[in-house]
């Protein structure tokens, strides 16, 4: 069966040919695509300003180290993370006379939490380390 444009009278197809409109809507798509802006998205950020004044956190004769239950750490009542927490054992391993480091996990807290804390500390080769406030659970044994 070959098509034929019309019958086989010889009458003219009385069909609409579709594929000149079909050529434009795409062209016109495309163009529509090629001219929309570029959607530029900004967050804007405030950043915090350094001051003047430097903070030493390090405390010369003891610094505490508590892990709170979430596992948040925080450093003599200040939140950090564990690239601080390593910042600040440097410094203090540094110091001469060493000062000592208070460790206080909270006994909700992960147990893998406080042993990631402790390899932190024990790579930073601190020497004077002590464990405080685990004298409140002495009878719950």
């Amino acid at each position: 069966m070959a098509m034929s444009g019309g019958s086989d009278d010889g009458e003219p197809m009385m069909e609409m040919n579709t594929t000149p409109l079909i050529d434009v809507m795409l062209v016109l798509l495309i163009m529509f695509i090629i001219t929309i802006p570029i959607q530029t998205h900004a967050v804007k950020v405030d950043l915090p300003q350094p001051s003047d004044q430097p903070q030493n956190t390090v405390e010369p004769d003891k610094n505490k180290v508590i892990i709170s239950p979430e596992g948040a750490i925080t450093w003599n009542g200040q939140p950090i993370n564990e690239v601080q927490l390593r910042q600040y054992l440097d410094q203090t391993v540094r110091m001469n006379p060493q000062p000592e480091l208070h460790f206080q996990p909270d006994p909700q807290a992960r147990y893998n939490r406080v042993d990631e804390v402790l390899a932190i500390i024990k790579r930073a080769n601190v020497t004077k380390m002590g464990f405080v406030g685990n004298e409140q659970y002495r009878n719950d044994f």
